[in-house]
């Protein structure tokens, strides 16, 4: 009974861990998301009006 004990709190252990990193990783998907359609903006702004500051 012990055994499965153990074995059943080290798979919710692990099931937590995984699901916090698939949240974080989610979360850092949208923030670079984000940040590309923020450069993309800023490439067509400078395309647009032929800055070419280096």
């Amino acid at each position: 009974m012990n055994l499965l004990l153990i074995i059943v709190a080290v798979i919710a252990v692990v099931l937590l861990v995984t699901g916090g990193f698939v949240q974080s990783l989610n979360f850092l998907i949208w923030v670079g998301i984000v940040l590309a359609i923020i450069a993309v903006i800023i490439f067509l702004a400078r395309m647009i009006t032929g800055r070419r500051r280096i």
